[in-house]
């Protein structure tokens, strides 16, 4: 395996993901309620560290869902641990941890397709810029411009200790 290149360490992340929170509140100040929908597992987990931040610095409530998508499915199939209908009529942050070619983000936003929404908003920890489909992020804590043959390793722990994002 090739030698990876540390590119966030621990501290790093948080400071992004802290910058998230702060840019979703701005964007939300005015909501009773947001839904935060997490694409297992990695985007679950950064989904989660945002929720905590918003909880201590949001007047409105987070709810919190997990999608797990299949990526390599050649048409949507997602299961959600939660009512979609808890989306309805409220503003939905999806959250994952890298944005690639975009085939899971555009699969994510299929999830909520037949729910009213007031708004959809997307975050990416890392974006790195080879989209193959129409997809852009409101909200990512680093853009990358990498060659395709490289790859982004996201590695988060639930307790954060081993937390680090390197290129390969």
């Amino acid at each position: 395996m090739a030698e990876k290149l540390l590119i966030l360490n621990k501290q790093q992340i948080q400071q992004k993901i802290d910058r998230i929170a702060y840019q979703i509140l701005e964007d939300n100040f005015e909501e009773q309620e947001i839904v935060i929908a997490g694409i297992l597992t990695q985007g679950s987990v950064i989904a989660k560290r945002i929720k905590a931040v918003l909880e201590k610095i949001a007047p409105f409530k987070c709810t919190m869902i997990n999608i797990e998508i299949d990526k390599n499915a050649s048409h949507l199939e997602a299961n959600l641990d939660a009512d979609i209908n808890v989306c309805a009529n409220k503003v939905v942050i999806l959250v994952d941890d890298v944005l690639n070619s975009g085939k899971t983000l555009a699969y994510g936003f299929g999830v909520f397709l037949d729910v009213p929404l007031k708004k959809l908003r997307t975050v990416v920890l890392v974006d790195r810029n080879h989209k193959s489909f129409p997809i852009s992020t409101d909200f990512s804590g680093m853009a990358l411009s990498t060659v395709i043959k490289q790859h982004v390793y996201v590695s988060l722990t639930e307790t954060g200790d081993e937390d680090a994002v390197y290129l390969g």
